[in-house]
């Protein structure tokens, strides 16, 4: 037979595609944990919203203190300078935030920084920090430029400080100015920004200035900096692990399931090779080993028997065909009818034995197929013997030796209240030839006052099935090789080929694929003389 390679030599690939499923279904769950970082920058501003609620707070606390208290009375239309600079440098200690006062004529008057406070305050660049960046800062700010891309970090205006400030430079103040409370953010540099908000400092509802509170962003953003490596550093480690133990998962179930594969094609080329043994893997791919283990011993076994049958079924053939061919020869030089007759005869015999041992060859073949592809049944064998008997007494009753059943009935009772039958799950029609052959070979073995016996009876959790004659019995060394193909112990004085030798084999082969045994022993008297042959049949119950 003609194998196509090509369908069957399967080429190496550089990444198997079940690593990649792999990694795949690994990786997954890490986007979730990746999907992390961004959620972190939504923090972010919802921090840099609260801390703008604060400074309006603060601002409105300190615009009231002004109010209340820096004004020369009720109908003051204007801020007291220095009991103002003494408020905000009480209020400024304590907030740590740069504020500035501008008057309703839009000058600025007060600024923090020019008091003498022991504060943080906002200047006008933020230098680098120097020195040389860790691998993890160098990636946290990759990421985080990265993040900024993706997405679309809002495009501020630059915050820039002036000499001479006035309230004109910031839209904010001028609300302010206008009694309105307003806050606006601006760009620092390129990590940080600066939080502006303004207040109208106001006396019984006249404003009297205007006051700005400012603050960057830098605490906000590196306690943000801080979680998001801290997640960079969780999703780098979980990435490495992910990968080894996809890498590991690979090795362990890709590698021996290409190694099974490369070797079940070699065989399918016909090709000398060994299923690798990778049954002490207590595993599914120890388990794909072994049954691939023993489904190429079962196939090797199925090819062996297959090749020996045909060699024995051509063997068997062929004694028939070449007696045929010389009697046929002969025939030219018979010179008288008696001796044309006796050749007819051994043709006619020869003719009849080809036609025995091709039904014979033909049940065989055909039995494999039948048991894998029939569905399985309960069968009754207390009707099934009692029917075949009945047929044998029907039909042979005459040339038949006297033939006995005995079924022992069990305990157990059906739904009528009768003993309950003898049940196994089968083919009905294959367990009835097993009883037919063994029956037939009984009587082939036995005169015809003879007698023969079959039993029905419970042997453990088995049926047993017995056949009992009283011929001249199976000589002890042959008690197996009476099962095996075309072999055949004959009584004396039998025409010869007048029996195939599949009889028993197709027997054992129907017994066996129903998960039963067949063997065969010699029935003795008081002497220890044979007096018969004994077939013994042990089938599961299904029953119970």
């Amino acid at each position: 037979m003609k194998v196509n390679n090509k369908h069957i030599i399967r080429k190496r690939r550089l990444i198997s595609p079940l690593t990649i499923r792999i990694l795949a279904v690994n990786l997954f769950a890490l986007v979730f944990l990746g999907g992390g970082v961004l959620y972190v920058d939504q923090v972010q501003k919802t921090l840099i919203e609260s801390r703008i609620e604060e400074l309006v707070k603060d601002a409105n606390i300190m615009a009231g203190a002004l109010g209340e208290s820096a004004t020369g009375g009720p109908e003051s239309t204007e801020l007291l300078i220095e009991p103002a600079e003494n408020i905000l440098t009480r209020l400024v200690s304590v907030t740590n935030v740069r504020t500035r006062f501008f008057g309703v004529n839009r000058e600025l008057q007060i600024d923090s920084r020019d008091l003498d406070i022991n504060q943080v305050v906002v200047e006008n660049t933020m230098p680098r920090k120097l020195g040389i960046e860790d691998f993890w800062e160098i990636i946290n700010r990759e990421v985080g430029q990265l993040l900024d891309i993706i997405q679309k970090r809002d495009a501020l205006e630059e915050y820039r400080e002036v000499e001479d400030e006035k309230a004109d430079h910031y839209p904010e103040v001028i609300e302010a100015l206008a009694g309105e409370e307003s806050s606006m953010i601006r760009r620092l540099n390129g990590e940080r920004d600066v939080i502006t908000v303004a207040v109208p400092v106001q006396r019984f509802r006249r404003v009297l200035g205007a006051l700005m509170l400012s603050a960057d962003t830098g605490e906000i953003y590196n306690a943000v900096q801080e979680v998001r490596l801290t997640i960079i550093q969780f999703f780098c480690a979980s990435l490495l692990i992910t990968l080894l133990v996809s890498l590991f998962l690979a090795k362990t179930i890709v590698r021996p399931v290409l190694r099974l594969a490369r070797s079940a094609d070699q065989i399918s080329l016909g090709r000398k090779s060994d299923i690798p043994d990778l049954s002490s893997r207590n595993d599914e791919i120890g388990d794909l080993s072994r049954s691939l283990k023993d489904m190429t011993e079962i196939l090797a076994r199925q090819i062996d028997a297959v090749a020996s049958f045909a060699a024995d079924v051509a063997h068997e053939l062929k004694n028939p065909l070449t007696s045929m061919r010389s009697a046929i020869e002969t025939m030219e030089y018979a010179k008288t009818e008696e001796d044309q007759k006796k050749l007819r005869t051994i043709i006619g015999e020869d003719v009849k034995r080809l036609d025995r041992l091709i039904s014979d060859i033909s049940d065989v073949s055909r039995l494999d197929a039948e048991m894998s592809n029939a569905k399985l049944a309960q069968v009754n064998l207390n009707a099934l013997l009692e029917t075949l008997v009945d047929i044998y007494l029907t039909t042979q009753q005459d040339v038949l030796p006297e033939i006995h059943l005995d079924i022992k009935k069990r305990r157990f009772k059906d739904k009528d209240g009768k003993p309950a039958p003898y049940l196994v799950r089968g083919l009905e029609g294959q367990l009835g030839q097993v009883v037919r052959n063994l029956l037939d070979n009984a009587i082939s073995f036995s005169k015809k006052h003879g007698n023969i016996w079959i039993k029905l009876s419970r042997k453990n959790n088995m049926v047993e099935i017995t056949v009992e004659d009283e011929g001249v019995g199976i000589p002890p060394t042959k008690l197996e090789s009476i099962f095996d193909r075309f072999y055949s112990e004959r009584p004396k004085g039998e025409a010869f080929g007048k029996h195939s030798g599949l009889g028993l084999n197709i027997c054992k082969q129907v017994v066996e694929a129903h998960g039963g045994s067949i063997y065969a022993e010699n029935r003795y008297d008081k002497e220890k003389n044979i007096i018969g042959a004994r077939f013994v049949v042990l089938l599961p119950l299904s029953d119970d």
